[in-house]
């Protein structure tokens, strides 16, 4: 299950990359700002402030997954069951990062039946990862 959920950890942070390559780097480019519903350039240029912010903020979770992930696979002691060291810190890291993004998702969901796509989308991969990586410790 250690695995699991640190491929779907892993999953999740690459997608959030993503995102953030959208919102913070090709924002205003029509391919992107129709992909987010934009309806102009006129639009995507007004909002790019706020999507170059969105946008880091799913870089900081994504590293911060990343980061909790190589603490629990590079872990010395190699349990997920570890009370004190670097599998704790990395399990931290990945519950954090994963459970906003899995947040994150939800309130994505509740803005409009429209959102809900992309909800499931941005939300599924950290849920499982967050529920596997729970079954892991305290199994």
């Amino acid at each position: 299950m250690i695995l699991a959920s640190l491929l779907f950890a892993f999953l999740a942070a690459a997608l959030h990359v993503f995102i953030f390559t959208m919102e913070s780097l090709t924002w205003t480019r029509p391919a992107t700002w129709k992909r987010f519903g934009v309806a102009s350039q006129s639009d995507a240029e007004t909002t790019r402030p706020l999507a170059y912010n969105q946008g880091f903020y799913n870089l900081f979770l994504a590293i911060g997954a990343f980061i909790g992930i190589g603490c629990v696979a590079l872990a010395p002691e190699g349990s997920a069951q570890s009370t004190a060291g670097q599998s704790t810190v990395g399990w931290t890291l990945v519950f954090a990062s994963c459970g906003s993004m899995v947040l994150a998702a939800l309130v994505l969901a509740l803005t409009g039946k429209k959102y809900l796509r992309a909800a499931v989308t941005q939300g599924a991969t950290p849920l499982l990862a967050v529920v596997l990586g729970l079954l892991a410790v305290v199994l």
